[in-house]
């Protein structure tokens, strides 16, 4: 098997009106995503309420994420956390150039 080389900054869209979202790998209890936010909020009153463990790291850009108790969180590029599985969450607001990194795992 040959590897294959492939490249996170490669064909990023624009501008868009959803983040979008690309699989980068994925197998049994793991799932490694690129997520593209072109200025992107969470619509009012949603919260993420994931079965699996997230890591996130935030590429490039500035975003904030809320939580459920009221807890923000703010993030610069290179900043990472990890959010535990049924932790209610939010994108308060992403710039328009934010680039993350997401693995999810342990579902």
């Amino acid at each position: 098997m040959n590897p294959v080389v492939k490249n996170l900054f490669a064909d990023l869209p624009h501008s868009s009106e959803q983040e979008e979202i690309l699989t980068l790998h994925e197998e049994a209890n793991l799932r490694v995503e690129r997520i593209v936010s072109n200025g992107q909020a969470s619509p009012a009153g949603f919260w993420y309420d994931q079965e699996e463990d997230e890591w996130v790291i935030l590429l490039r850009g500035n975003a904030t994420l809320g939580f459920e108790d009221g807890t923000i969180v703010e993030l610069s590029a290179g900043d990472y956390l990890m959010i535990e599985r049924h932790l209610k969450h939010r994108v308060e607001k992403a710039s328009v150039d934010a680039l993350w990194m997401a693995v999810h795992y342990g579902a």
